[in-house]
Formats: C-alpha cells, sequence, structure tokens
C-alpha cells in the first residue's frame, strides 16, 4: 500500500471483504457550495450511498495524507475551511503531502487515490473539460488526462456545460475513453438532460455498465470509463435560460482575466447568482442521482 495514504476502518473493510465502494471527491464541499449546503449535501451523499448497498469513501488530503473515507468531523473541517483549502490537482499532490497540507480532490486526484486503495467506482458531479477558446489558451482539465491513463469509473451527469462539450468528447475518443450513456444516446450537459452531442454507447441497466467495466479491466485496457447519467428530468434547467447564464459568466470570466483553475469555482458560483440559485438545487440533485447509480453499479461489479 501507498505509504502516504490512509484507509479509513469501514473503507478497509469493505475492500478486503469484497463489498461494494464508492469514492466521492471533496472539492465539491471546499469549492462547490457555501457552508452549511457543502458538509448537509456531501453526508447526504453518503447516505445514498449505503441506501443503496454500497460504502462511500469521500477523498482528501488532510495534513498530507492521502485519505480514502472521512469521518463527518473530517467533512464538516472541510466544509467549514471553504476556499481556503487548496483545490489539489495531479500537480499539487507531492507538495501537499511533503509540506503536511490540506487539498480537497477534484476528479483527478479523487481517481488517482482511489485507485491507490483500490476502489474502482467513483460518483461525481460533472467532469471537465476541454474549455471553451482552448485552441488558443490550451485550457484543458486534468481530468481527461486522468481518465486515459486511470482504470476508474467515473459516474456523472456529463460534462460540465460551461465547457466546449464537442471538443471533449473528441479528446476522449483520442485517448480511447468509452463514454457511456446511461438510458440515453445523448452526452447530458450537467445542468440539461440533452446537449446535440452523442455518447458512444447506451447502457440501460447497472449490470451492462458494471460488465462493459470488467471485461475492460480484465483485458487490461489502462483507460477509465466515463458513465454519463441525465440529471433527473423534474430537476433539469431550461435549456436556453442556463445558456444565457453561461455566456454571461464566461464573458465575465474572460473581462476579468480568469483562467486555469480558478475558471470552473468562478464560473459556477457565477452562473449561481444569474440564475437566482437554481443552478445549486440541480447541482445536488444531480449529485444525488449519481450517487445512486455507482452505488448499484459497484454493487453489480462485486457479485
Amino acid at each position: 500500500m501507498n505509504k502516504y495514504l490512509d484507509i479509513a476502518p469501514e473503507v478497509a473493510e469493505a475492500l478486503a471483504k469484497g463489498k461494494p465502494v464508492v469514492a466521492l471527491e471533496s472539492t465539491i464541499i471546499s469549492h462547490g457550495m457555501p457552508y452549511p449546503q457543502n458538509v448537509e449535501t456531501a453526508l447526504a451523499v453518503e447516505k445514498i450511498i449505503r441506501e443503496n448497498g454500497a460504502v462511500p469513501a469521500t477523498i482528501a488530503v488532510l495534513g498530507g495524507r492521502l485519505k480514502a473515507g472521512l469521518s463527518a468531523e473530517e467533512i464538516d473541517y472541510l466544509g467549514r475551511t471553504g476556499l481556503a483549502v487548496t483545490k489539489a490537482s495531479r500537480r499539487d499532490l507531492p507538495v501537499l503531502v511533503a509540506l503536511g497540507k490540506d487539498g480537497a480532490t477534484t476528479v483527478t486526484t479523487t481517481m488517482m487515490i482511489a485507485h491507490m486503495a483500490g476502489i474502482s467506482v467513483f460518483a461525481t458531479g460533472g467532469i471537465g473539460g476541454v474549455h471553451r477558446g482552448a485552441e488558443t489558451t490550451m485550457d484543458i482539465s486534468a481530468d481527461l488526462e486522468e481518465l486515459a491513463q486511470t482504470p476508474v469509473m467515473v459516474v456523472c451527469a456529463g460534462a460540465k456545460s460551461i465547457l466546449d462539450l464537442g471538443l471533449t468528447l473528441e479528446y476522449l475518443e483520442t485517448k480511447g475513453v468509452p463514454v457511456i450513456g446511461y438510458g440515453t444516446s445523448e452526452l447530458p450537459a450537467f445542468y440539461t438532460r440533452s446537449s446535440g452531442f452523442g455518447v458512444d454507447y447506451r447502457m440501460d441497466t447497472p449490470a451492462e455498465i458494471a460488465a462493459a467495466f470488467m471485461a475492460q479491466r480484465e483485458m487490461g485496457l489502462k483507460a477509465g470509463m466515463l458513465v454519463t447519467n441525465p440529471i433527473p428530468e423534474e430537476y433539469a434547467m431550461d435549456a436556453a435560460t442556463i445558456n444565457r447564464a453561461i455566456d454571461a459568466a464566461v464573458a465575465e470570466a474572460e473581462e476579468k482575466d480568469i483562467h486555469g483553475k480558478e475558471t470552473t469555482p468562478f464560473l459556477l458560483a457565477k452562473i449561481k447568482d444569474i440564475t437566482g440559485g437554481d443552478s445549486l438545487d440541480s447541482n445536488i440533485q444531480l449529485v444525488f442521482n449519481n450517487a445512486r447509480l455507482a452505488a448499484k453499479v459497484a454493487c453489480e461489479m462485486v457479485k
């Protein structure tokens, strides 16, 4: 086991006994929502995973230790500390570990630490991707590269609609990452159920998804798998409304010269303000929905 890694007792026991485990990121706690809503949401997601037969493993870096599984107190600490916690991508891990610092894990680092711990399924909100204008800025999320090299299944509500979705799919295709639509042939766009872009394959049951991922692993293919799960219809936002909000937020980000890893938190906060909080409500519901599906797939994988 990696000497920098701590696996929570409940998670370690589940892994040792071959029980289903679902990884969860911590950036959504520290950078995704205000306190105390962030902590309430994180604990509710863990509860949903347990109700669907799996063990949750929220992942973070605390005091320089890579953590697979957090206590309620540790989750509350991340929620209270908020933006003061480093948003930790792959490049940040060595420094945080060496200096004994805290870090909230992104999709990238959650995949990395989950894989170190032996966890194969990870539920999140939406992945990062190719940002609009990336042909000149080269702003491409590390999430895509991690999906190309780390064999963890990521269950999400598609790529965030603040991105260039077409280029994001092209990048994933180039890297050999299968993009699965759960009950849909179209890529969900985070706040909305459709994007106009197709996925690689539609699958209608957790058992089908589990079988495809097991086959990928048993063939020794090193990439991850992206499972896109549309936001429930009753919580989806009107496409025209959310697109107007996104366009306004992107324009303000350009005006203020916001770039790099600060881009997504800025845009999501701005979209929340523009939509009067409706986007945050949708965000919470889609995370719940992804947690349910991830737990069901994880249960199928251990059968």
